[in-house]
């Protein structure tokens, strides 16, 4: 299994109508800066070395100022050294919102598997999601969301269980009809008003 390129991977969801935060690969302090260009952003090292960024400080978040940006670059591309080849993607800073997970795995008997629940830090500690074969309709999409013990939390209102059912439905399609081993969507911020993915991992 090999690890898509970050962008391509913003682009295939682009395909199946699936919206990622606004990213691009920055090469330098001064393009993060006009990246910025005077709003809050987040810089993340991305290298197969080390797929757990968060967790291995690789991820700074919060930047909303110049010297922030220029700092948090220097210290990402110190952190780089050891984990060559790597890259370093510029990302509009999320607006606030429950953290979702939408997940893909491969099973020897049954095939391609989505997955749906709380996601962020809480995957792994609480283990709140619900899985169905693909593909799924909305009545599967809206079993998986209303299964959880957090589906209240997640879905806030009748739009954005709504909004939550469409993006399963595209997802399973996605999974379905590409070369995907694995998937990873995690976190997907869901809002009342929309939702931001803010870091896709994909393995094919």
């Amino acid at each position: 299994m090999k690890l898509m390129d970050y962008m391509e991977g913003s682009s295939m969801l682009k395909k199946y109508g699936i919206e990622s935060i606004r990213s691009k690969y920055v090469n330098s302090k001064e393009e993060a800066i006009r990246f910025a260009d005077g709003k809050s952003i987040v810089l993340k090292l991305i290298s197969e070395k080390q797929l757990h960024k968060a967790n291995a400080g690789l991820v700074k978040v919060n930047l909303d100022t110049n010297a922030n940006i220029e700092k948090a670059f220097d210290e990402l591309k110190g952190k780089g050294k050891s984990l060559s080849p790597y890259k370093i993607i510029a990302q509009d800073s999320a607006k606030q919102g429950v953290e979702a997970i939408i997940g893909s795995r491969v099973d020897s008997q049954f095939g391609k598997l989505i997955l749906f629940g709380l996601g962020g830090s809480y995957v792994e500690a609480l283990k709140d999601v619900s899985i169905r074969l693909c593909p799924i309709d909305k009545y599967q999409a809206g079993q998986m969301i209303e299964q959880l013990r957090s589906s209240a939390l997640i879905t806030h209102n009748g739009k954005a269980t709504e909004r939550i059912e469409s993006l399963l439905m595209q997802a399973s399609k996605m999974i379905e009809k590409e070369n995907i081993e694995e998937l990873d969507l995690n976190p997907v911020i869901i809002r009342e008003d929309g939702y931001d993915i803010v870091d896709i991992r994909v393995l094919g």
